[in-house]
């Protein structure tokens, strides 16, 4: 990261006009932009500018004193890092200037040598201060032990292809129908390509409010809006030098397209409230379900010259029904991960297998994923049945798909839909011990919108029997 506003400056502020003349002229001589300053107020001021990031500050001055100088520019969340000057007898107040935040203490008269390794061990220190934020700020990489599973034709040209793009390292356009791993590939593109040292930084475009998104991507400056107590870094910064992938990039705004294709043209951008250009090095990679050169952008919905920058490599990822021949592989794997994942050793039946591969899937493999969770958790034994795949049965099957069993139901009672909502959320809460996130994660659901559900329904009576539900947890 690099901030195009000029070069590093050091602001000398001391009222002696010769020892703060010479001090400048000696760190100019040796290659440093210097500014002056003769008093607090103009400190203050000069703290401000452009590319100042160290402040060499007398204590003693004949407006306002150091100490107070310091409190204001860290009450006001001025970056540069300071560095006391402090005459015989001041000592004292210096150790007060670094616990209220200085970085060092220089005693005047002091060599100009040891004056510029302060300066060096400033920056250094800044610079640590910098990074540790912009990591703050950002999201944590993802779990990158992703694979793609299966054995088809379609998955092995997707791997050749997938590979082949990612040592490009181009901006790159993922398509495919909601559900088929467009996230996958762009992990794998990050991970197989020159920048797999690097970040890899994932937001959602869809799930975010324009304004919300626009700080996410770019950052803001302390007192931007309402709200903006300190400067944020942006995913753009957090992901310099590596990849940044927006996922439903087709769900932006045309304020936000405009943005993202000003980064991509330039490098640079700026933070909301900022003055100063920031460049940046970053690989975007890009998903959307969306058509949007055949839909989108003949309806003036997506940019024609942002749709042809973000799509300068483009992978189409294909729907599960597509290579339905993967399907017994993945339900082999998503059973070992759901046994891990909530302590069972369930396998599955012939029927349930023969189930799962004549569903069409229109969910792709998320929704495989879910509907064997789901089987796993509510179970009774370690053979998963097809009368535990809840999930297809609410779906037509095709015509080959044998039934689900209806045993265990009363031949006299024919539930109604909200009985059965009722009796499966139940179930499943009470086989993740009541864990609702891990219940809404396999109901397919939000934890909100599984808090409403429980509230809809804990008061209604059971239809079959009268009675209140006994616990939801």
């Amino acid at each position: 990261m690099v901030e195009a506003s000029g070069e590093h400056r050091v602001l000398v502020v001391d009222d002696d006009d010769v020892f703060r003349g010479v001090m400048a002229s000696e760190l100019r001589r040796r290659g440093h932009d210097v500014e002056t300053a003769a008093d607090g107020n103009a400190a203050l001021a000069g703290a401000r500018m452009p590319g100042v990031d160290v402040v060499l500050l007398d204590l003693r001055l004949p407006d306002i004193d150091g100490i107070e100088v310091l409190e204001r520019l860290r009450e006001d969340d001025v970056p540069a890092g300071v560095v006391v000057l402090t005459g015989h007898g001041t000592i004292d107040t210096a150790i007060q200037a670094v616990r209220l935040g200085a970085y060092d203490y220089l005693e005047k008269p002091c060599p100009i040598e040891k004056v510029e390794m302060t300066i060096s061990k400033t920056r250094e220190h800044l610079s640590l201060l910098a990074r540790h934020r912009v990591l703050e700020d950002g999201y944590s990489a993802p779990d990158m032990g992703g694979q793609m599973i299966g054995n088809s034709q379609a998955l092995q040209q997707l791997r050749e292809t997938v590979e082949r793009i990612a040592r490009a390292d181009a901006t790159t356009l993922v398509l495919g129908e909601t559900g088929v791993g467009k996230d996958l590939v762009a992990k794998l593109l990050h991970t197989q390509g020159p920048r797999h040292e690097g970040a890899f930084v994932v937001v959602n475009c869809a799930a975010l409010h324009e304004d919300l998104l626009q700080s996410e991507l770019f950052g803001h400056e302390k007192g931007s809006f309402s709200g903006a107590t300190r400067r944020k870094h942006g995913l753009f910064e957090v992901a310099n030098g590596g990849t940044l992938f927006l996922d439903e990039v087709g769900e932006t705004s045309l304020k936000i397209q405009a943005m993202l294709l000003r980064v991509l043209e330039t490098g640079s951008f700026r933070r909301l409230g900022g003055t100063s250009d920031i460049t940046v090095d970053v690989r975007v990679v890009s998903a959307t379900n969306r058509k949007l050169e055949q839909e989108a952008i003949v309806q003036g919905r997506f940019r024609e010259d942002l749709y042809y920058r973000l799509s300068t490599l483009t992978i189409d990822v294909p729907p599960l029904r597509e290579r339905a021949e993967d399907v017994p592989l993945l339900v082999s794997h998503f059973i070992e991960r759901s046994n891990r994942n909530f302590g069972r050793s369930c396998r599955i039946s012939e029927a349930a297998l023969q189930m799962l591969c004549a569903h069409e899937w229109p969910g792709n493999v998320r929704e495989l994923i879910h509907t064997i969770e789901q089987a796993v958790v509510l179970a009774d034994g370690d053979v998963v049945a097809p009368e535990h795949l809840a999930r297809l049965a609410e779906r037509p099957q095709a015509a080959d798909a044998p039934a689900a069993s209806a045993a265990g139901e009363d031949e006299g009672h024919v539930p109604t839909l909200r009985e059965l909502q009722r009796r499966h959320v139940r179930a499943v809460l009470r086989r993740v011990g009541g864990n609702r996130s891990k219940a809404a994660r396999i109901l397919g659901i939000s934890e909100r919108n599984l808090y409403r559900l429980i509230k809809r329904i804990s008061a209604e009576p059971d239809e079959a029997h009268g009675a209140e539900p006994d616990s939801w947890s």
